[in-house]
């Protein structure tokens, strides 16, 4: 099983970026690889269960299901139900802690997934680099960070 784990912080309160990011329809809002998403089905956004049906900048289309909602650990978890990435069995966790010296975010995504061994590491770094820190400097960057 492969497995990519990202981690930054961010200069606001972690209320904040929890605020932000929580909305599992927001990622067009706040991340600049997404072009458009939208809920399926009328669930609520915030309703553990509801599909998101996105898409990419590239034209890239995704299909996600939040399997776990927390605001108090201010955290979701989701899992991939369609992808153009060779990838199987995908499962995600964003998670904010806040940081107790100065009003700042520990943020950090993590996902596990299975794949033929020849993909890992390709997968490994994009989802890393161009998923998750992408999104993380895009988030210092709303926040008035460099990012």
């Amino acid at each position: 099983m492969a497995s990519v784990f990202t981690s930054s912080i961010i200069p606001a309160p972690a209320a904040e970026v929890w605020e932000k990011v929580r909305d599992f329809n927001a990622l067009p809002r706040w991340h600049p690889a997404i072009r458009d998403s939208r809920i399926l089905d009328g669930q609520h956004s915030d309703q553990v269960g509801c599909v998101r049906d996105f898409n990419l900048q590239n034209g890239d289309r995704i299909v996600e299901q939040m399997v776990a909602l927390s605001d108090y650990d201010m955290s979701v978890t989701y899992i991939i139900l369609e992808s153009p990435m060779p990838l199987t069995n995908y499962v995600a966790t964003l998670r904010l802690t806040p940081v107790t010296d100065g009003a700042q975010t520990f943020a950090e995504w993590s996902a596990e997934f299975e794949c033929a061994q020849e993909d890992e590491e390709g997968l490994v770094a994009g989802i890393g680099g161009d998923v998750f820190q992408v999104g993380f400097d895009a988030l210092k960057r709303h926040f008035g960070g460099a990012g």
